[in-house]
């Protein structure tokens, strides 16, 4: 599963990076490296690009790019 197939509000833990392209390269400067958890915000109405909370800020990411973080999910108690 990758950032691209997630469901709003799924938090996931990113667990391996394609890392390939130059863009992928600089998302992961901004903090999206494998162990990083992140929540999921939504997509726009065209279903890109796609929101991310992670480390107390938001980043926003093509879909394109997503399919490149492998990402398994984390269960929330409660």
């Amino acid at each position: 599963m990758t950032l691209a197939d997630l469901k709003k509000g799924d938090r996931v833990r990113i667990v391996a990076v394609n890392a390939a392209s130059p863009s992928v390269q600089r998302l992961m400067i901004m903090g999206l490296v494998e162990g990083t958890e992140l929540d999921f915000l939504g997509a726009s109405l065209g279903g890109d690009p796609l929101e991310f909370r992670l480390c107390g800020g938001a980043v926003s990411l093509r879909r394109e790019d997503g399919s490149n973080f492998e990402v398994t999910h984390l269960h929330v108690d409660g």
